[in-house]
């Protein structure tokens, strides 16, 4: 590619920051999928970012950080589509996870 321009590996020219999805997801019901092959449903309430602290509404803060460290409140533990475990408030270290994926809303 021209400029020492590079695809991304899926190919697509423009990749997403990942601090960004996780911003625009906050607070919504997801899947996240560790590296032990673990399965943890919940809703994203926090994400750690270098030192900043950036309020999201009234009595809630967000922190997001470049290692993707999150916390997920409502937290279960999913294994063959049973709950195994109920977690409460869980803290999830960014360098375990595989994937988040936003779950569409429960009604």
């Amino acid at each position: 590619m021209e400029n020492g321009e590079s695809k991304g590996a899926s190919g697509a020219g423009d990749a997403r920051d990942p601090s960004g999805f996780l911003s625009e997801i906050i607070g919504a019901p997801v899947t996240v999928k560790l590296n032990s092959g673990a399965t943890f449903k919940g809703t994203i309430y926090s994400v750690q970012r270098s030192h900043k602290i950036l309020p999201i509404k009234s009595c809630d803060l967000q922190s997001v950080d470049g290692y993707m460290n999150i916390a997920l409140e409502s937290c279960k533990e999913i294994h063959n589509g049973k709950v195994l475990r109920d977690w409460g408030d869980c803290f999830v270290r960014g360098n375990n996870v595989t994937y988040i994926c936003a779950d569409e809303a429960e009604d």
